[in-house]
């Protein structure tokens, strides 16, 4: 791997971040890097899987050279895509239930996970391959967002506004084939949502 991207960098523009060894990134590094994952995910959700490499480099204001250097092959940038999305998943999680009523938590959270569905759509194929060699990576953001949806579905059943025999892990078996479904159109994925929602909402709010 070391020879492999010793040789690409040498046709490639020198920028002046130094390749991602593993090492703690200096904090110009760190931006440069920041700064191409939002644009990847931004050119990916408008391109979808046909986006090119260089696309993302000029999103990002940065050298063709400091994105490879970052990330060596396409694949890499599509797993730092997903996972920063995931990780925002969950943010998301925790900041609803603390800024939120219960039932209004839950709808800003399904909203959430419906922007988050949107890039995974346009990377499905790509991030099947990831997930066919990196086994870990399916299985950590499945769990991450399970413990997400159980965050706020554990809360709003506790004020009594959400059945309570569901879980995290159900509705992530129910939202996400709905989501990231290329052939439901974005209107119908709301009013699936919608009812999806209807059905968990309990409308009598318990008094004890």
């Amino acid at each position: 791997m070391t020879t492999k991207h010793a040789s690409s960098t040498t046709v490639r523009p020198v920028d002046a971040d130094g390749p991602d060894t593993g090492r703690p990134l200096r904090a110009d590094a760190r931006r440069n890097r920041e700064r191409l994952v939002a644009a990847a995910r931004e050119i990916f959700t408008e391109q979808g899987s046909g986006a090119s490499m260089e696309a993302i480099a000029k999103q990002a204001g940065v050298g063709v050279g400091t994105l490879y250097r970052h990330f060596p092959n396409r694949l890499d940038i599509v797993e730092a895509v997903y996972e920063t999305d995931v990780q925002e998943l969950a943010d998301a999680a925790q900041r609803v239930v603390v800024q939120l009523e219960p039932w209004d938590a839950v709808v800003a959270f399904f909203d959430a996970f419906m922007r988050y569905a949107q890039t995974k759509q346009a990377l499905l194929a790509e991030l099947q391959q990831s997930f066919e060699k990196n086994p870990d990576l399916k299985s950590h953001a499945r769990e991450l967002i399970n413990s997400s949806f159980d965050l706020v579905i554990d809360r709003a059943k506790h004020a009594g506004v959400v059945r309570d025999d569901v879980d995290g892990s159900d509705l992530t078996q129910l939202v996400s084939p709905i989501c990231t479904n290329a052939s439901v159109p974005p209107e119908q994925t709301r009013r699936l949502i919608g009812i999806l929602l209807d059905g968990l909402k309990v409308t009598s709010v318990r008094t004890d």
